[in-house]
């Protein structure tokens, strides 16, 4: 365990997968829970040529203050063969919906990397559920002729994603998720609290539903920048009032 009781990342797996892979990468999303603003993806690259130390404090983003993981940005960059962060809209996860737009801001990140010529042999992926890789029609839709919904509009231009290794707390626990995923956090961060705030605290809250964000939406109902498909708390009650 690292300061404070947090889990310090290692290597082992990244390094397991390179012994067989030219290039593995490291993919984290921040901002999934949030009721405005983007899902972001960040995407993480190392090689056989990768540094075994790895920046000093590098952890789960989740784990880490704003101050530390900002001042963690630029050595992680350094460490790494290669690097993307790319995003989902509101509109976007409103008409696709929320997994649908993962995979959208993972496609896109993926897609920097491979224009630079490092597109990961491997996926390292946080959780149990992998939404990067794109669904396949049931049988049943097969036969009937249906057709289900496109989940991602790049998914036709891509090239095939790569085999992904899910793993549990890989963002706390592998190096190469905690670097994307301090590198998503920073730049989602800083997209929430350059937008154009007329009172809902985005600056502190990032989109998230605190206090502040609900009494904005309470009292001037939902902005562009919302994810108008969902529940929005305090939405509700600024109907109420237009009602009176």
């Amino acid at each position: 365990m690292s300061p404070r009781g947090r889990t310090r990342p290692d290597r082992a797996l990244e390094k397991t997968l390179l012994e067989t892979h030219g290039y593995v990468g490291g993919l984290d999303e921040v901002g999934r829970g949030a009721l405005a603003g983007p899902v972001s993806v960040g995407l993480a690259i190392v090689a056989r040529c990768t540094d075994d130390d790895f920046p000093e404090g590098l952890a789960d983003s989740k784990q880490l203050t704003a101050r530390a993981r900002t001042s963690l940005v630029d050595p992680v960059r350094d460490w790494l063969v290669d690097h993307a962060v790319a995003h989902a809209s509101p509109a976007e996860i409103d008409e696709h919906g929320i997994v649908a737009a993962l995979r959208m801001a993972g496609l896109r990140a993926l897609q920097q990397v491979a224009e630079r010529g490092h597109a990961p042999d491997v996926i390292i992926l946080d959780g149990v559920a992998d939404w990067l890789t794109a669904t396949q029609p049931d049988l049943l839709t097969a036969l009937e002729g249906g057709h289900l919904p496109e989940t991602a509009p790049e998914a036709a231009r891509s090239a095939p994603t790569p085999p992904v290794r899910m793993e549990v707390k890989a963002d706390a626990r592998c190096a190469v998720v905690a670097a994307a995923s301090v590198l998503a956090k920073v730049e989602r961060d800083r997209l929430m609290a350059d937008l154009d705030d007329p009172g809902y605290g985005w600056a502190s809250n990032k989109g998230y539903a605190s206090p502040a964000h609900i009494q904005g939406l309470t009292a001037l109902g939902a902005s562009d920048q919302h994810r108008r498909s969902w529940h929005l708390p305090g939405l509700d009650q600024h109907h109420d009032r237009g009602a009176v």
